[in-house]
Formats: structure tokens, sequence, C-alpha cells
């Protein structure tokens, strides 16, 4: 059963993937959930409010936070790409949304960062959220800097952050990669939940993963907020297995953790 803690929650990026896997999941979090992105996306339902707002705008960023109790923010660009579009929606559209947080008295945010902050330790190793950032690329070191800024908001102004570090979220793993770091979309909400749901948050690194017989991150650090993941790409490994090819082990996506994010670029196209 899903506690509702909340009585009106943000959801930003609300028109991707993960955001529409989301949303119908999130209202049993809430009595009202707010939806928020840059384009259309079509029109509220029940229970349902409807915000467009570019988070490089900081006054259409303010609008859309205000009246809210918590923050699930997963807007901004989510791959590979050049710096200015990762500058505008993910650096300054981070801070868009903190300063708008906290003049509006919002206290928690699930804030989605990325593997990608860490893609560039060896998938021969297992690493703790105290490991130092690897990020590898620009879209990496973007979250880190989220990571950063949420930190600086919770020690100066108490806005408590789940910083979520998502593996891959689909429906099943597309790849020998994924079996380590497939996160399912019903893990995905349990996660959510949890950061949303326990008593004392803090500012918390979690990777966001399901229950995988292998696995590259240790979430021992995220134990207080009680997250368990109920689904494993175990049961895929069989058919991934079959329709993919042995990895070269001599091939950098196959070495680093970010896997075609670490050759991803040039950053500058």
């Amino acid at each position: 059963m899903t506690i509702k803690v909340h009585e009106k929650l943000l959801l930003t990026g609300a028109a991707g993937g993960l955001g529409k896997a989301l949303r119908e999941r999130l209202k049993a979090n809430c009595s009202v959930l707010r939806l928020s992105d840059v384009q259309p996306f079509g029109a509220a339902a029940a229970n349902e409010e409807v915000i467009l707002a570019d988070l490089a705008d900081s006054a259409a960023v303010h609008t859309m936070v205000q009246g809210v109790d918590a923050i699930v923010h997963l807007g901004g660009v989510s791959v590979e790409g050049p710096f200015g579009p990762i500058l505008q929606a993910n650096i300054l559209g981070a801070y868009n949304l903190y300063e708008a947080a906290r003049k509006s008295g919002v206290k928690r945010i699930v804030f989605a960062s990325s593997n990608h902050v860490t893609g560039f330790y060896r998938q021969d190793q297992t690493i703790t959220a105290d490991h130092p950032p690897r990020p590898d690329g620009m879209y990496g070191l973007s979250k880190a800097f989220g990571e950063d800024l949420s930190r600086l908001y919770f020690d100066r102004y108490g806005i408590e952050t789940a910083c979520v570090r998502i593996g891959s979220s689909f429906a099943e793993p597309k790849d020998r990669r994924m079996l380590a770091t497939w996160l399912s979309f019903d893990d995905l909400h349990r996660l959510i939940t949890a950061c949303l749901t326990t008593p004392v948050l803090g500012h918390s690194i979690v990777f966001g993963m399901s229950n995988n017989a292998v696995t590259w991150w240790d979430n021992s650090r995220a134990r207080h907020i009680g997250y368990v993941p109920q689904d494993s790409s175990d049961i895929f490994r069989e058919a991934v297995y079959a329709r993919t090819p042995a990895p070269d082990l001599k091939d950098p996506v196959a070495q680093y953790q970010g896997g075609g994010f670490v050759v991803a670029g040039p950053f500058g196209d």
C-alpha cells in the first residue's frame, strides 16, 4: 500500500518515457498530481494539473513549483549531446528548480540523477555512493552538478533530496549491460515512493536498480530510505544472451559502466 503523505506532487519531465510510466503510478502518492514539460503533451485528467514550463525560464519554473508539497524532478535533457542544451535544461534548469523550491517552501525533492555520473568506473568494480563522481560525458557532468547543487540546498536551506542515479529503466533489458543496470517501472515507483515517505531523507544518493544478480552498485548507504526492489533482470538473461553477441572486452563500451556514453560525442556538435 502506498501512503499519501503529500497533497500535491509535481512531476517534471512528464512527457518523457519515465514520466509517462510514472504518470498513473504517482497518483497513488498524492491527491493532486501536477505534470509539467516544455512541450504540450495533452490535457489534464482527473486529479491532475498540467503546466508547461521551460526549465531555463526562472519565472515559469517558479509558477510551476508554487503550491506543491514535493517534487519528482525528471525534466531536462536525458541523453548525451551538445553542451548548450544540457547547460540550459540540466544546469540552469536545476538551479531554477531549487531556487523555486526554496522560495515556495518545498522541503523534499526526488532528483533524477544518472548512472552516468559514475560512468567511467569499470564494469569489474562495485562502487558505493561514497565513490567520487567520474562522469562519462556532458550529460553525466550535468547530473553531478545537480547532485552538488542539491547538497548545497540541503546544507544551507534544509531541502531534503534523494539523488536517484537511475540505471536503465525500460520495460525489459535491451542488452547485456542492462542486465546489471536494469530498473523496472514498478521498482522505479517503489523507489520514488520510498524517497517521498521515509521519515528522514536528508541528502541521499541512491542507485536506481532492480534486484539484479549482477550489479556494479552497492546501495547499502541508502538503507534508511527503505527501498526494497521486487523485480529482477535475471528472468530476461537467457533471452538477452541468445540475441546479443559476447562483449569485446577491449572495447571501452564493454569496459566501463557508462557503456556507449563513454564514446559518445563530440560534445560540441
